[in-house]
């Protein structure tokens, strides 16, 4: 049995929604796309860089995956760790609209999601990492298929979006497992899964 590991950018009031760019996801009449670039450093992309480089495979929503495939096919630096697992190692897709993709290494998952993804949790093998995948986050979620958070929190309140916690969300016992901050303010955290919440009374 391996770890699912979701990384995702978060600001303090929970939205996860278009952290890279205006174009990225509107949904909703958000406006607020791009929020993590005014943050992004050095540090933050080492730690990035590190998370990729522990990646078997990835399990990707669909609108990451199209994300994902418009640009990272197309960097071709070698030294760049992030292309360089992407375009490399195996990529699930959960989609209920697509027919088929294309990016070398890409194959969608059947309709039976959370079925899939407990069988590849089953293989032996490193990390089977989700990045951003908002709607398959919830579904994971919901399922207690998460073994470990790994999130960016940024510095800002933006009051609409969709949320990394929403509403109906599970209740899940969590412990922080390493953390640290970045020159920008960003706090990196990593929550390993530790069963139902816990309880007392003073």
């Amino acid at each position: 049995m391996r770890e699912l590991v979701v990384t995702t950018f978060v600001t303090l009031d929970g939205v996860m929604q278009a952290p890279g760019g205006p174009g990225e996801d509107p949904e909703g009449g958000f406006e607020h796309g791009g929020w993590v670039v005014p943050f992004f450093d050095e540090g933050m992309g080492r730690q990035i860089d590190e998370w990729f480089s522990r990646a078997e495979d990835f399990l990707l929503g669909r609108g990451t995956y199209e994300i994902f495939a418009a640009y990272w096919p197309h960097v071709r630096d070698e030294d760049n760790t992030v292309a360089g697992a992407l375009n490399t190692r195996p990529k699930h897709v959960a989609s209920r609209t697509l027919q088929r993709v294309d990016w070398e290494g890409a194959r969608l998952l059947g309709p039976d999601v959370v079925g899939d993804v407990e069988e590849l949790k089953r293989r032996d093998g490193g990390e089977l990492q989700v990045h951003g995948s908002h709607g398959l986050v919830q579904t994971l979620l919901e399922h207690d298929l998460v073994d470990e958070l790994r999130l960016l929190t940024f510095p800002l309140v933006l009051g609409t979006g969709k949320r990394l916690f929403a509403d109906g969300a599970v209740p899940l016992g969590l412990r922080l497992a390493d953390s640290s901050t970045t020159n920008s303010g960003v706090v990196i955290a990593s929550y390993e899964r530790t069963g139902a919440v816990r309880t007392g009374t003073f």
